[in-house]
């Protein structure tokens, strides 16, 4: 059968589609970041700070952009919302972005978490464990393939194969593994509760909640910093990369908008209550963290307790959590937790993403080849193509970095996209929308303001200011590509 006969299948349920945003919301952020943040604001309450404020700007964005995805329930997701309320080159340059670093730098560094956790049960799998290094290539540089890399790209591989068979199977998957982390962050933040409550970590966390300090990172010598307002402000900014990345991709199920059952209801729907689960959440277990282990460590520490939450092994919070809970075994059951979110995180935005490169296709704006449909009724050559690049990222070792190009590209995409609704409130103010922005115009002016801050602050401070400022330009190197290869098609009606 030719694969132009295949036609996508309505097979995406509420629940489904709830589970899809929890799921790829939830990676391996979680369990991570709060060593970071706490390194960067050196206080309990600036933490607690960094992710309620991530959480505000999380659920405001979602409700927001919930009136765009019920207008345009179609193939695409956000790049559809930006070619209706702008033109073709400016969804060809989120399109762009979300294929060079956005989705496929998610998806590389997700499956390189995954294989790094996989490394607590099989020890093979280390960043140490070589199996292929060449001479000097660049200078000193030298290409490493380690068994990390290996097992990442075959995590890709064999999701990509999964989805390539159907919406239905990927979707079976999710539901599967994004109840199962659900459940299991419930009984963490229980089991933390219960049992890893500890008198000397409280009173080291509570005892002073405001005083905000930067420590360095692992392997840094230098003094902590005392911060003075305008470095907290900068502090909290840098912070929340980490908070923001591991609270994103919950656009992502309005990629599949003509696979879901009453679009115009459940995208919203599934969008608010999935962020709200999650925020939820990543707040409780933030506050078992506290509950559990000092905030200030340090990183010579031979204790759990000692290194704290700012220096714990490989930044693993979760891990030296669940040690303190349940002992040497807690590190084999947080392992095992961090492998299944981060299978199902990568499952849902491998699914997503693909939609949003056949829906550019279909424009005229990206590989023609990418806008088919197999027999299935899914866009395996767009979901095979955005393997090999995510793929290719693994191997290229710069998926750390990866986080600021990632997060400054995603954020002032957002922004543009909810300033979308402004400009279709006065360009179509007649359209149908089954859903109104709740909170407008306050809510969406709130989400731009608190959004653009952090872009800028991400421009400025010494630590991001490269990468955000290679990310813009990977954004504006999409400029001249159009125009090379889409401009004959800018004026064409979509397909």
């Amino acid at each position: 059968m030719p694969e132009q006969q295949g036609h996508f299948q309505r097979a995406i349920t509420l629940f489904d589609a709830v589970m899809i945003v929890t799921g790829s919301m939830i990676g391996s952020g979680i369990f991570i970041v709060s060593a970071d943040i706490s390194r960067q604001v050196g206080s309990s309450g600036w933490l607690l700070v960094v992710w309620l404020l991530t959480g505000v700007i999380t659920l405001a964005g979602a409700v927001s952009y919930g009136e765009l995805a019920s207008m345009f329930p179609k193939v695409g997701g956000q790049y559809v919302y930006l070619r209706e309320a702008y033109n073709k080159l400016v969804a060809f340059l989120y399109g762009w972005t979300l294929f060079l670093v956005i989705q496929t730098g998610v998806i590389a560094a997700v499956g390189v978490a995954f294989a790094k956790f996989t490394g607590v049960l099989i020890p093979w799998f280390s960043v140490k464990n070589v199996l292929f290094k060449t001479g000097p290539l660049v200078g000193d540089y030298a290409f490493e393939f380690s068994s990390v890399q290996l097992l990442a790209i075959l995590l890709i591989v064999g999701i990509t194969a999964i989805n390539a068979r159907g919406v239905r199977a990927g979707k079976l998957i999710q539901n599967v593994l994004s109840s199962t982390k659900l459940v299991a962050l419930a009984l963490l933040i229980l089991g933390g509760l219960a049992l890893g409550l500890n008198a000397e970590a409280v009173q080291a966390n509570f005892h002073d909640l405001w005083t905000a300090v930067r420590y360095p990172a692992p392997g840094v010598t230098a003094a902590p910093l005392p911060l003075s307002l305008s470095g907290l402000v900068v502090a909290i900014g840098m912070a929340m990369t980490g908070s923001l990345f591991s609270s994103d991709s919950w656009n992502n199920i309005g990629f599949a908008g003509e696979e879901i059952v009453n679009p115009e209801r459940t995208l919203v729907r599934s969008m608010a209550i999935g962020t709200a689960i999650v925020t939820a959440l990543y707040i409780l277990v933030n506050v078992v963290y506290l509950l559990a282990l000092p905030l200030v460590g340090s990183p010579d520490a031979t204790t759990i307790a000692g290194r704290g939450i700012q220096y714990a092994t490989d930044d693993r919070v979760a891990t030296a959590v669940a040690e303190h809970v349940l002992g040497p075994v807690g590190a084999v059951v947080m392992a095992v937790l961090i492998m299944l979110s981060t299978f199902g995180a990568n499952n849902g935005i491998i699914l997503s993403g693909a939609r949003a490169y056949y829906a550019m296709a279909k424009d005229g704006l990206f590989f023609p080849g990418l806008a088919r449909l197999n027999a299935a009724g899914v866009p395996a050559r767009a979901l095979w193509a955005q393997c090999l690049w995510a793929c290719l990222l693994c191997l290229s070792g710069s998926y750390g970095q990866l986080l600021n190009y990632v997060m400054f590209s995603v954020i002032l995409f957002y922004v543009i996209t909810i300033i979308g609704i402004f400009v279709l409130r006065r360009t179509r103010p007649d359209a149908p929308r089954p859903y109104r922005a709740w909170g407008y115009p306050v809510l969406p002016i709130i989400y731009v303001v608190l959004a653009s801050i952090f872009c800028i602050i991400l421009l400025v401070a010494e630590d991001t200011a490269l990468f955000s400022r290679r990310g813009l330009m990977l954004v504006a190197l999409g400029v001249p590509v159009f125009f090379l290869f889409g401009k004959r098609f800018a004026n064409n009606p979509a397909a």
